[in-house]
């Protein structure tokens, strides 16, 4: 779950007033709202579910807790999610992706290892927040979230690690943040640190059927959730990919673009798809009218030839008309260009599109550093680094070497030599098998 500082509210805003409800003081159990943008606790009280419906009471018992299974919730088994949509008024995207290796976590007197998910956002093409979370499943079927390391950005830098969290630590429990059946009217708490972190969901339907990035899917849930500021949202859950849709078409949205190997399909790289790759590649490298004009003409000619997901259709012609009507402008570019690799995940493993993220961002450290856009770069560099961190990307002596450099260079803000570095990186993205 995402802080919620990142997804402004979608659903009633319920800011409480005044004492707490007889409902909570009834049952003893109030959790005071928090203005997130002052960080003051309210004397009101939250309007918490009554005990008797929560389902993630019972002490959960981790014995493969890396074995996550859950199909509402299938955390281990997808290798990456692509979101995208749009927030106060800016695109933004998301890529979740699943990392190598283990967390191991103490919770109480219990040692427990679980999966790490990389959840990367970006508003408007530039990273925005990055969190490592936590997740187990429990004996039960139950998926449980340990924590969050959190890093929010600010002009391609860490601003504050505001949201994060890991469970054990100052007594701070773990969540249940899927159940192993939900049912309509279940009630859990996916953060339960009330005062640091906290959201209470209650599940409003099951077993339905939402429009998927390619054709229909069924047994998806809809959650109602509440959080410290006493905002609520509703979200979307559907199996084969977990969280599946926040919001709305017609405002803020955050919804599935497409998840591997969910979506993936045993087939060549289309021909019209290759041509939108490249032709974004080389507008990228050096926009021009001519060459935006190119990379339209060669995107028309792919969604004629092959099924697009509605959401990226949207976002990707809303990023090309930005793009024609203002060829140097360097984030409608970038967007473009990150809508294509979404595409090919399609079609191509994670590793290779994962080297074409590689390439794109030490192409835009380049053009960055040429317009001498300090913060810029320093995103620029954490993209290559993220990347990096992922298991599927093959690396190489000089590209961790020249990685250093850029990062170095990155931090003096010393653009001139930042781009230098930017084309020694391009070379030995290119090496790399």
């Amino acid at each position: 779950m995402r802080n919620k500082t990142i997804w402004p509210v979608l659903g009633a805003a319920v800011l409480l007033a005044g004492a707490c409800s007889g409902n909570q003081a009834h049952h003893g159990d109030c959790v005071h709202v928090v203005d997130e943008s002052t960080g003051k606790t309210a004397a009101s009280c939250l309007p918490l579910a009554p005990k008797s419906d929560r389902v993630d009471l019972a002490q959960p018992r981790f014995t493969h807790p890396t074995r996550i299974t859950n199909p509402t919730h299938p955390t281990a088994e997808v290798t990456q999610t692509v979101y995208g949509g749009q927030e106060s008024g800016k695109p933004f995207r998301t890529e979740v992706t699943l990392l190598p290796g283990t967390k191991t976590i103490s919770w109480g007197d219990r040692t427990i290892h679980a999966v790490t998910s990389q959840y990367v956002a970006f508003s408007a093409g530039r990273v925005e927040e990055v969190a490592d979370d936590y997740y187990a499943q429990a004996d039960d079927g139950s998926v449980w979230y340990l924590g969050e390391d959190v890093f929010n950005y600010a002009d391609g830098v860490v601003a504050d690690t505001e949201g994060t969290w890991q469970a054990g630590h100052k007594h701070a429990p773990g969540a249940m943040i899927m159940p192993a059946h939900p049912h309509k009217g279940d009630v859990y708490r996916t953060e339960n640190d009330p005062g640091v972190v906290f959201e209470q969901v209650t599940v409003r339907a099951v077993g339905q059927t939402v429009d998927g990035p390619y054709g229909k899917i069924s047994n998806a849930i809809t959650v109602h959730e509440l959080h410290m500021d006493g905002t609520t949202e509703d979200k979307v859950f559907a199996p084969g990919y977990g969280e599946f849709s926040t919001g709305a078409g017609g405002g803020d949205l955050e919804a599935v673009s497409l998840a591997v190997p969910t979506d993936a399909k045993r087939a060549p790289v289309p021909a019209g798809l290759s041509a939108l790759d490249k032709a974004v590649r080389t507008a990228h490298a050096g926009p021009a009218p001519a060459t935006v004009r190119a990379v339209r003409e060669a995107w028309d000619a792919y969604r004629a030839s092959d099924a697009v997901p509605a959401l990226l259709v949207r976002q990707m012609t809303r990023d090309l008309d930005t793009w024609r009507k203002a060829p140097q402008d360097r984030a409608a570019a970038l967007r473009a260009e990150q809508n294509t690799t979404d595409l090919l995940l399609r079609y191509e493993p994670l590793q290779t599109v994962d080297r074409a993220r590689l390439g794109m961002w030490a192409r835009q450290s380049g053009i960055d550093a040429r317009a001498r856009d300090a913060g810029s770069v320093a995103g620029d560099v954490t993209g290559l680094e993220l990347v990096l961190q992922r298991g599927d990307t093959p690396k190489s002596a000089a590209l961790t070497a020249d990685l250093k450099k850029a990062r170095e260079a990155a931090d003096r803000k010393d653009t001139a030599d930042a781009g230098r570095i930017a084309r020694q990186l391009t070379v030995d993205i290119a090496a790399l098998r």
